[in-house]
């Protein structure tokens, strides 16, 4: 099933269905959404593409049937940043205008409910990284390249690159990152921990896949709730992250799931419960 327009117009109920944007696809299948980047040669992202990754971000985080999520730029690359040629000709007020929504674009999947994971082939580079970044976990081939080369333009990472880069890898691996714009290949970015596993390239999107589908019958509420939790954890101090943790596990009593969970615990030990979603 395929629809056209913007990602919210998807169908939904399907074994297999597409959503389909000029760029940007949405792909679910088996309870796994894949979010395809399609613009060739690089992937760039233009205005364009960075609303309909938005876009289709929102509809996999709205959806029932999708239970984890695997964002994917093909077998070559996964993307080599923003499109320099539509930036050359913006000035301040342009940008001032426009930055917020630039960050919030790609830094759309980290605003999923759900288990993310990067697929990461060829280049990730600039805009590229940042939506890595807003992922959960990274897969890259062996033939990968990361980095944030802003500061080669006179600029610095402005989608989220300096404050997510600097929580996952330390500031001081981050800054040399950003302040050199040098390109980390597979091994080094699996070093430092910009990474999370390298596997051949191609067999990367068959290693996210794995990853994902973990979760594809797992009790999503708590899955968001532990999301939530880690997330919002980082961004304050121990003791609110403690009552963020406390107030998400008090309302997971709440659920179906607690209870099949702890039900099928009592009678047949752990990890044979059936979860519902709900």
């Amino acid at each position: 099933m395929e629809a056209g327009g913007a990602c919210g117009a998807g169908g939904v109920g399907e074994a297999s269905v597409r959503v389909v944007t000029e760029f940007v696809t949405l792909e679910v299948d088996a309870g796994i959404g894949t979010i395809r980047l399609d613009r060739p040669p690089m992937n760039a992202f233009n205005r364009q593409v960075q609303e309909e990754l938005k876009a289709c971000a929102e509809e996999a985080a709205r959806r029932a049937d999708v239970r984890a999520v695997i964002v994917f730029g093909g077998d070559k690359v996964f993307a080599a940043g923003a499109d320099i040629k539509e930036m050359t000709g913006m000035s301040y007020a342009d940008m001032a205008t426009t930055a917020r929504r630039l960050s919030a674009c790609f830094g759309a999947l980290s605003e999923v409910p759900k288990p993310t994971v990067a697929a990461i082939t060829g280049y990730a580079l600039g805009g590229g990284m940042e939506v890595a970044l807003g992922c959960d976990r990274r897969v890259c081939g062996d033939n990968a390249k990361l980095g944030q080369p802003e500061i080669l333009l006179g600029i610095i990472p402005g989608g989220g690159g300096t404050q997510r880069m600097a929580r996952l890898i330390g500031p001081s691996r981050a800054k040399d990152l950003i302040y050199t714009g040098r390109m980390v290949k597979a091994q080094e970015a699996l070093e430092i921990g910009l990474v999370d596993e390298v596997v051949p390239a191609d067999e990367v999107y068959a290693a996210a896949r794995r990853w994902a589908e973990q979760f594809a019958n797992g009790p999503a509420v708590a899955l968001a709730a532990a999301k939530k939790a880690i997330d919002g954890g980082l961004d304050t101090d121990l003791r609110t992250g403690l009552d963020i943790e406390a107030e998400l596990f008090a309302a997971l009593f709440a659920t179906e799931d607690r209870r099949a969970g702890m039900e099928s615990f009592v009678a047949n030990g752990p990890g044979k419960a059936e979860f519902t979603g709900r």
